[in-house]
């Protein structure tokens, strides 16, 4: 007997745009429908908001205003859903009680790629942290299940209260990231590539110097998409990101970085710049922050470095040896195939969807 079709109401934080709304929801909507999940989507944000944004650094009241109407009328119209599958939360800065309330009686899912959570518990208004400093765990609390990006995210729905938590990476899609070709020609110059958006773009400051060292001892060229920066001394070349040409991008670079701060915030993120690097078959370099630390494998698929002559170490052994390159570019095109892509992730996600939807079912392990 065929399941019956789950209606699920997916409260995402932004539209296409955003790239955790676009990653964590609606690349997964197609293997959701094959397993028999309708999902209806309704961003807080849309893209015409968060252009706004992007353009001049808010939303405007008037927009958040529409914005936040919208998302009212959805959470409204709950009764038609079998679930709720929440990103992050659905009224941000809003009182916990009135999205309690709107939630009502339908089970809902959280899913966490950040340690937003942090915006509040470490707000520099100490009024803030007052009022709001646990609003996010009393939202875990009452989930049916917590859906997180990594450990961090994970300890922190435990120490909430919640009782069913489930790794979920944030993945990419192998149709898109097709098999690496090997054989292609050598370019003019080597590139390192960083991959990016213009609020994250700071952390390449983390690598001015590192990158002023190696520049003065080999030719190298640092590709930034999505991003503009400024480092003197450093050869750097910038490629507007889009969704269409990002993996092609990429893909004609040598070695891909992530440079972090050790902070709590950097400690919540999911490392999907070195999954997106690993698929397009680079070797990587990260600094040994939060999940970086478990997706590089060191000296497998990558290094991870946290002085700068780490950096400039590993990055002159890289540049310099294209054997290696291939060999640590392969074992993490395999690692992504394994575990960190759609076809893996989304048969599972689907499983756990309709599992928190089932009143009385433990989720974890589905």
């Amino acid at each position: 007997m065929s399941q019956r079709r789950l209606q699920v109401l997916a409260l995402m934080r932004y539209g296409a745009l955003g790239a955790s709304s676009r990653l964590r929801f609606l690349q997964y909507l197609p293997a959701l429908d094959e397993g028999g999940i309708e999902v209806t989507v309704q961003p807080l944000f849309d893209d015409v908001a968060l252009s706004r944004r992007y353009a001049q650094g808010r939303y405007g009241l008037a927009v958040a205003l529409r914005c936040f109407g919208e998302r009212i009328l959805a959470l409204l119209q709950r009764k038609h859903f079998d679930l709720l599958w929440v990103e992050k939360e659905a009224l941000p800065w809003w009182p916990l009680w009135l999205e309690r309330a709107l939630f009502g009686d339908v089970p809902f899912v959280l899913d966490y790629d950040d340690a937003v959570f942090h915006n509040y518990d470490r707000h520099r208004l100490g009024v803030v942290r007052r009022v709001y400093g646990r609003r996010l765990d009393g939202l875990m609390a009452r989930s049916r299940l917590v859906l997180v990006g990594n450990p961090y995210l994970a300890g922190r729905a435990k120490a909430a209260g919640a009782r069913n938590i489930e790794p979920l990476p944030t993945v990419i899609d192998l149709q898109r990231y097709p098999a690496p070709d090997w054989g292609r020609s050598p370019c003019d110059v080597l590139r390192v590539v960083w991959i990016g958006s213009p609020s994250t773009a700071h952390y390449l400051n983390l690598l001015h110097v590192p990158l002023q060292q190696l520049a003065a001892q080999q030719p190298f060229v640092l590709r930034v998409i999505g991003a503009h920066v400024d480092l003197p001394g450093v050869p750097v070349e910038h490629v507007a990101w889009t969704e269409d040409t990002e993996v092609a991008n990429i893909a004609a670079c040598d070695v891909g970085v992530m440079p972090l701060l050790d902070s709590p915030w950097e400690r919540g993120k999911c490392g999907y710049k070195l999954i997106q690097y690993m698929a397009c078959g680079l070797p990587v370099v990260a600094s040994p922050v939060g999940v970086n630390a478990n997706i590089v494998n060191e000296g497998v698929n990558g290094f991870l470095a946290g002085a700068p002559q780490g950096w400039v170490a590993a990055l002159q052994t890289l540049l310099a040896d294209a054997a290696l390159r291939k060999r640590l570019g392969l074992a993490g095109r395999e690692r992504v195939e394994q575990e960190y892509c759609l076809q893996v992730t989304g048969p599972r996600l689907a499983g756990l969807l309709r599992c928190a939807a089932e009143e009385g079912r433990v989720c974890v392990g589905s």
